[in-house]
């Protein structure tokens, strides 16, 4: 039946419009999951509601093409008899919307209200009836005062895909009027309430089928090609499955994600747990994320574990207005050995973690404390490498995140650097005389080409066009959050 595409514009597509442009979660409260989650996004009362003015936006686009199905049935009318009806051609001619709000409700998902809806089409009819073998002519429909209230279950599959579905729906029209015009419009007028109330009847039967069909065929399958996973790079990855089913409050909608880094070439079991994450009820944003010291620890596991934790220095790789010269004529005024052994020839480091960093996030920031081995070459005239020695560096290093272009970004600092020597082919020497030295080509080698990396930042699980601003950062212990406004781009 073809007005029942009216109820579905009504509902459906500012229902599932709203949801599928905008879906970019966000969250509160003590999580208590099976499963901790590494990373928490919440979207507010104001992301929602934002949400749902780009879903009536992109509604207005679709029902400019709409195309409604034809209407026919029987009735009998009173002293006319049997009366067959056909409506065809149907044409929206106007639609409001005056009052739709989505608005998360506890321990059950989200409602969909629709109130005061108005919608106005014309069309053709044709009518054959008792004494009048066949006629036609155009008319006029209004269908005023539509209610529709629809609940949404959100959950998760066995994937840590999220999945959705109707709980409840009603639907009230208090007001459906048609005008026939043509030859004998007049009569047909005589009996429209006839038509009407079969109108009626058809919206309100069948747009809760439709609202269902419409989120089990279209919303579902669209949030089921959602990825739960990130390539970040050749190496490494990102795991984004729900850990539990999205949460609603009276305030926000959660979702607790896993928030794992891992090896593409092999994945295993991070050797620790997610600690608790406890969200602060901030809603000044429309969606916050929260990622935890677990987020950040296996991104360094992972890293590590794909051997990417591994650094060359040599001449090349020091600026130029550094001017530090990369050999063993400089060295040996440290180590005299070196003049004997290796007079004048080029060096290089080779830096590497022998175990991953563990860092720890607390009020006052980042911060962790990573352990390098700095091994030491010269390269002979052959371009072969004859080791020097083996120097343990350790240090202080503070992280800066911030939030860029939907990614998380970040910077690092060091300070000084600690030495100790682990083993060495040219003899004892002070160690603590290459102090200085091995800071300025930390400082002015390493740093730069770790900021570099992580300028380039991690993915936050937004849809496709999502732009953040007016972004900000927020420290606690073992987590940090970034709060942002939300900007969706239609597509051109």
């Amino acid at each position: 039946m073809g007005v029942q595409s009216l109820a579905v514009a009504c509902g459906t597509l500012a229902l599932c419009l709203a949801l599928t442009t905008a879906t970019n979660p966000g969250f509160v409260v003590r999580i208590t999951t099976a499963t901790n989650p590494g990373f928490v996004v919440r979207i507010t009362q104001a992301g929602l509601d934002y949400a749902h003015e780009q879903g009536i936006a992109i509604l207005e686009k679709k029902l400019a093409q709409l195309k409604l199905s034809d209407i026919s049935g029987d009735s009998r009318v009173l002293h006319v008899g049997k009366v067959h009806y056909e409506l065809s051609r149907l044409r929206l001619r106007d639609f409001h919307l005056p009052y739709t709000r989505i608005t998360p409700i506890s321990n059950v998902g989200l409602q969909v209200s629709i109130s005061n809806a108005f919608a106005e089409l014309d069309g053709d009819w044709r009518v054959k009836f008792l004494f009048v073998s066949r006629d036609h002519g155009s008319f006029n429909l209004k269908v005023e005062n539509v209610y529709i209230k629809i609940f949404l279950s959100l959950g998760s599959d066995t994937t840590g895909k999220p999945t959705i579905s109707t709980s409840d729906c009603s639907v009230r029209i208090s007001k459906v009027r048609v005008l026939f015009s043509g030859r004998l419009g007049w009569l047909y007028n005589l009996f429209h309430s006839v038509i009407e109330s079969r109108l009626r009847k058809i919206l309100e039967s069948k747009v809760c089928d439709n609202v269902d069909q419409y989120v089990q065929n279209q919303v579902q399958k669209h949030i089921q090609t959602l990825p739960v996973t990130a390539r970040i790079n050749a190496k490494i990855g990102l795991d984004y499955a729900l850990v539990a089913p999205p949460r609603a409050t009276a305030q926000s909608l959660d979702l607790y994600l896993k928030g794992e880094f891992y090896s593409l070439a092999h994945r295993s079991t991070v050797p620790f747990s997610p600690p608790p994450l406890a969200l602060p009820p901030d809603h000044d944003r429309m969606v916050y994320f929260g990622a935890s010291s677990y987020f950040f620890n296996t991104a360094c596991i992972a890293y590590h574990k794909a051997g990417a934790l591994v650094f060359e220095i040599t001449e090349a790789t020091i600026p130029k207005d550094v001017g530090f010269k990369l050999d063993t004529s400089v060295f040996s005024a440290f180590i005299p050995q070196l003049e004997e052994m290796y007079p004048d020839m080029p060096m290089k480091f080779r830096l590497s973690a022998p175990t991953a960093p563990f860092l720890t996030i607390g009020p006052g920031g980042i911060s962790f404390q990573p352990v390098v081995d700095a091994q030491a070459y010269a390269i002979l005239p052959n371009s072969s490498l004859a080791p020097l020695f083996l120097l343990s560096l350790t240090g202080n290093v503070s992280a800066v995140i911030n939030v860029r272009s939907g990614r998380i970004v970040g910077s690092l600092d060091v300070g000084r650097i600690r030495l100790s020597l682990k083993d060495s082919a040219v003899g004892t020497f002070q160690v603590q005389l290459l102090q200085t030295v091995m800071n300025n080509l930390i400082s002015s080698t390493l740093i730069p080409h770790l900021n570099a990396h992580l300028d380039e930042g991690f993915p936050l699980p937004l849809l496709d066009r999502i732009q953040l601003s007016n972004t900000l950062v927020k420290f606690y212990q073992n987590f940090l959050m970034l709060g942002a406004d939300v900007h969706f781009q239609p597509q051109a």
